[in-house]
């Protein structure tokens, strides 16, 4: 008689249960990754399609209608709405609109969390919702431009990502001197890549883009890592042993560099978004002014967002790296 060899029903059973084991480990983290990946190329592709879109316009200022009483409360508020409906459709093919009221019937969601789950938070509605100091940073004695605190509008894409504009028909011009950047910012979209559908956490499927000068913008959309390196550092240094701003993102992170000014600004812009809304430090961007011995850099104070330079080498400012 031959003899046949096979398993018992138990060790089946044992077999399948250590492979449901190493599956409910490994399948989250992978799923996690496969979206990650996915969110950013959708939110490199939003960013290309709106920069593209903002570049064709003469002016990102002046749209719409915002008044204020002798209280400081809104009598009229069309901005937001308006900039989409007469500005941006125009060179860009959305497919919904949204006035301030109605935000989630474009997908917005009620709620989201803050970068690295810190806190959930109500979404924002209006400009000064984005930063409580948003507001309040001044200009330049001559120079044009300041802040309304406009409420939001939104719409949605034909690539079904549901975005929230948030509009200042007063900005002002880029003069490369020392300035509140504030004024600077046009247009600030926060974005939800997926709609109402989860986790609507800052950094991945919500994210923001904005639109910074009147004439010429700039156009970033920068992703922030979740906290500060260890120590100040300077912007540069010529010594392998010494730490400065570029080095410190790379010890922080392959995939790490550090924000250009224009970015910096954005991150300011949406502060409450981010925890970075009740920092004093100063902060150095990658935007250098000159280099050498006597070399200068940009850096950013995120209590007033005021853009100024520095000493690269023998000033120590804060250092927040944000996601190639």
């Amino acid at each position: 008689m031959k003899k046949f060899k096979g398993f018992t029903l138990a060790e089946i059973l044992i077999t399948l249960a250590i492979i449901g084991i190493v599956a409910a480990i490994t399948l989250p983290s992978l799923l996690v990754n496969v979206n990650e990946k996915a969110w950013d190329a959708q939110r490199k592709a939003l960013h290309a399609r709106l920069a593209q879109a903002i570049g064709q316009m003469n002016t990102l200022g002046g749209y719409g209608t915002y008044t204020e009483d002798e209280k400081g409360t809104a009598t009229a508020d069309t901005a937001a709405e308006s900039f989409i409906l007469d500005a941006l459709s125009k060179v860009y093919k959305i497919n919904n609109v949204c006035g301030p009221d109605k935000l989630s019937s474009c997908g917005i969601p009620s709620k989201i969390t803050t970068l690295n789950a810190v806190s959930e938070i109500n979404f924002p509605t209006k400009m000064s919702e984005l930063n409580k100091t948003l507001l309040n940073g001044g200009h330049i004695e001559g120079e044009s431009g300041d802040m309304a605190d406009t409420k939001a509008a939104a719409f949605e894409t034909v690539n079904g990502e549901s975005v929230a504009v948030f509009y200042n028909p007063l900005c002002s011009e880029d003069n490369m001197n020392w300035q509140f950047m504030a004024n600077k910012m046009c247009v600030n979209f926060i974005y939800d890549l997926n709609g109402t559908e989860g986790p609507n956490q800052v950094g991945k499927d919500i994210g923001f883009i904005t639109a910074l000068y009147r004439k010429n913008p700039v156009v970033v959309a920068p992703i922030p890592h979740g906290k500060d390196y260890e120590t100040p550092v300077p912007s540069y240094s010529d010594n392998n042993e010494t730490v400065d701003a570029a080095k410190a993102c790379k010890l922080m992170g392959e995939d790490l560099r550090i924000p250009d000014r224009h970015e910096a600004s954005s991150l300011f812009v949406n502060a409450s978004l981010i925890n970075l809304i009740d920092s004093t430090y100063y902060y150095w961007t990658g935007t250098i002014v000159s280099t050498g011995s006597l070399g200068h850099a940009w850096d950013f104070l995120f209590t007033n967002g005021t853009a100024s330079y520095n000493w690269t080498r023998n000033t120590l400012k804060q250092v927040r790296c944000i996601k190639k």
